[in-house]
């Protein structure tokens, strides 16, 4: 499984923000407010996500004190992270669509609420973005102090029977 790359991340928000926009210029007016809820839901996904970062990267570094971690665990990890990280990046899109839309209607009371909300609940998406690419970097195996993690290992012993 390859690193997140952040160009991935960066294609997704774009594209949701301008498809939010587009949608948002036909049905806005029909939509309820939004709220602020989702921010603390963001928020504390964020944290738990950056302290099992902190903490699995003791237990693959073998730190004193710490259980081995369990392969199968990181790679759950693994799969959470850039599932996460790839959400973050969707909703932080979605909500900045509805900044941009907003922008221009500030002065009118329910648009500025709801301008206010997309932008908490856009930063909340920045940081849970941040968070799962943390927990990411975590899961990596670290190198070997002898700095050779870069070399191919030699071919197989090859049979005299089988040129």
């Amino acid at each position: 499984m390859k690193p997140t790359r952040p160009w991935t991340l960066g294609v997704i928000l774009v594209i949701a923000a301008a498809v939010t926009w587009a949608v948002l210029t036909a049905v806005y007016a029909r939509l309820p407010p939004l709220t602020w809820t989702g921010v603390p839901a963001l928020l504390i996904a964020a944290g738990a996500e950056a302290w099992m970062g902190r903490d699995l990267r003791a237990r693959i570094q073998g730190k004193r004190g710490t259980r081995p971690a369990p392969p199968l665990f990181v790679a759950r990890m693994v799969a959470l992270a850039k599932a996460s990280s790839q959400t973050a990046a969707l909703l932080a899109g979605i909500c900045a669509g509805f900044m941009i839309y907003l922008s221009g209607m500030a002065s009118a009371p329910t648009p500025r609420d709801d301008l206010v909300d997309a932008s908490l609940s856009f930063g909340a998406c920045i940081v849970l973005l941040a968070a799962a690419l943390f927990l990411e970097y975590c899961c990596r195996v670290p190198k070997k102090p002898d700095g050779h993690d870069d070399e191919v290992p030699p071919p197989p012993h090859q049979s005299p029977y089988h040129p």
